[in-house]
């Protein structure tokens, strides 16, 4: 599914991005542009960020 319409960026994409490491929408947006244009998508792309976070927090090193 199409998330960002301003670079084309679909979900499995951004699922992708996130995996990889991105925690944050300028993570998100410094790797595939998706939330810089019009904005429109940011609430999606946190919603994404929130769902993996979840599942699978982010453990601090030692």
């Amino acid at each position: 599914m199409l998330v960002c319409s301003c670079f084309a960026v679909n979900d499995r994409t951004l699922r992708g991005v996130i995996e990889s490491g991105a925690r944050d929408t300028g993570d998100v947006g410094d790797v595939c542009a998706a939330g810089t244009g019009c904005g429109g998508c940011l609430d999606e792309i946190e919603e994404l960020l929130t769902d993996h976070l979840r599942v699978r927090p982010v453990v601090p090193s030692v």
